[in-house]
């Protein structure tokens, strides 16, 4: 039988405190300790998981082979720098960094020493997305809108590393075509970061892009939309629901010679997804399913959409 991995989890805020609980509960896992600035949160946390806690991460890294990174983004680098160093396997929350040469050196930091280096976005295990990718065949078209309500919590970045770099990873990950054209705009509302943003995205092979993400809603929304020839594909990401409609000679409905199918996926727990992935791959070897290089694609992206905000504004 294989030993648990040792692991610990770093930031057991809002998100870092689900990571220790996934942990605690996997029997391929054992949750050696969480850390905090906030020592009276993790103390609070390892005492819910009968674990150890501590006020410093680096405490925590020679006791384990593998730690989940849930810190403010901006925190990133510098712990998943030490975690490296100090030979762990590293989940690190999204965005990777707040740098691509950050983001650099941490990928080639994790491929120098030969350890995995995976990227939390979250949404490529969501049932109906990888439904979505088995049907892609030749996207030309693209949308998406990704609203919510305002919160504190994510305010450290602006909208599109807060909320639009998911679906950034997504376009990323379904059109195999580098962008050549950005056309962004943006607007601060009750940050003095960008709130509301809206992207068009021209890509070499003559695939479109547009997306939209804002943080001041009054209701919530998550939807991708793809279009390919013969069939458009769509994506609820709050009902967890795929509708399809192809051409089919034939077919009858409400328009005749189109299929139409929607399918519902059952509530599931997609962190758990997510980190049993990176459990499986430590322990079975291999490249992880989201590497540091696609963290570092979708990254890029974000800050030359950003640029390009500016620069619209003059």
């Amino acid at each position: 039988m294989t030993e648990p991995v040792k692991v610990g989890v770093i930031g057991v805020g809002y998100l870092g405190r689900f990571h220790a609980e996934k942990y605690a509960a996997l029997a391929e896992t054992e949750l050696v300790g969480v850390a905090d600035l906030n020592r009276d949160q993790a103390r609070k946390v390892a005492h819910a998981l009968h674990t150890r806690d501590f006020g410093d991460y680096r405490e925590l890294l020679p006791l384990v082979s593998a730690v989940s990174v849930a810190v403010p983004t901006s925190q990133h680098f510098a712990v998943v720098r030490d975690a490296l160093a100090a030979g762990c396997q590293v989940l690190v929350e999204k965005p990777i960094t707040t740098t691509v040469a950050e983001a650099d050196e941490l990928v080639h930091l994790s491929r120098e020493r030969g350890l995995i280096l995976m990227v939390g976005h979250l949404e490529r295990y969501n049932s109906a997305m990888e439904e979505l990718k088995s049907r892609v065949t030749q996207p030309r078209f693209i949308e998406s809108h990704r609203l919510s309500f305002f919160k504190e919590r994510g305010t450290d970045v602006d909208v599109v590393l807060d909320l639009m770099i998911h679906d950034l990873d997504h376009v990323l990950n379904l059109v195999p075509s580098p962008v050549s054209e950005i056309r962004a705009a943006g607007i601060s509302v009750l940050t003095d970061r960008v709130d509301l943003a809206n992207v068009r995205l021209e890509f070499a092979n003559g695939c479109i892009a547009n997306l939209t993400a804002s943080r001041m809603s009054f209701k919530s929304m998550r939807k991708f939309r793809l279009f390919q020839p013969e069939a458009y594909l769509a994506v609820d990401f709050e009902n967890r629901e795929l509708t399809a409609a192809s051409r089919k000679d034939g077919a009858m409905g409400p328009l005749p010679g189109v299929a139409l199918e929607t399918r519902r996926f059952s509530q599931e727990d997609v962190l758990l997804k997510e980190i049993t992935a990176f459990v499986q791959t430590i322990q079975d070897g291999g490249e992880a399913p989201i590497t540091g290089e696609a963290g570092r694609a979708a990254l890029d992206l974000a800050l030359e959409i950003n640029a390009a905000m500016k620069l619209a504004k003059g």
